[in-house]
């Protein structure tokens, strides 16, 4: 009653996303490490002094490395699991129902924090724009929260087109 009315669904036909709408739903984990990534260890690295700086392009490469290591787990569970396999189908399938618990555990633990960040640091980015705003910050936390959550309830393959939408639009007007 919440979310709307029951909609008939059709099991038996998959739900596809495209590239775009599957790198607007599903790819906030990297988003969130690319865009605010940068300036903490930046910070650390400055904190360090001139020393600490020549640590940048090593801390870079390590990044690098790690990445191309997701990558390609992430294809290889793709094709041990081409119907879908997340952390966890994929450890419950290789190391059992407890393994399976903690990775279902870490995932929610990973989700609640990455929108805690995520949310923060855009309402930070518009209060400070909009220093009258400032007064009003845990509101604009929670709606945001709340906006997002409708979205996600109304399902992954609906919610990426709106965040693809969303993206789409944004990067247009930068264009201008």
């Amino acid at each position: 009653m919440t979310t709307g009315p029951v909609q008939a669904v059709d099991h038996d036909e998959p739900h596809r996303l495209t590239a775009v709408q599957g790198l607007a739903a599903l790819s906030l984990d990297a988003l969130s490490s690319v865009a605010y990534g940068r300036k903490p260890s930046w910070v650390v690295l400055v904190a360090a002094g001139a020393a600490g700086m020549r640590y940048s392009l090593p801390v870079t490469g390590a990044i690098i490395v790690l990445l191309t290591a997701l990558v390609v787990s992430y294809r290889q569970v793709i094709a041990a699991f081409p119907n879908g396999g997340g952390a966890y189908a994929v450890s419950k399938a290789h190391l059992g129902t407890q393994a399976s618990l903690v990775a279902a555990a870490s995932l929610i633990v990973d989700y609640v924090l990455n929108a805690a960040v995520g949310v923060s640091a855009g309402i930070a980015a518009l209060t400070s724009a909009f220093p009258s705003l400032y007064g009003s910050t845990v509101w604009l936390c929670l709606g945001a929260l709340a906006v997002i959550t409708a979205l996600n309830l109304w399902g992954v393959s609906e919610s990426a087109k709106v965040f693809t939408v969303r993206r789409w639009r944004s990067s247009w007007r930068s264009r201008r």
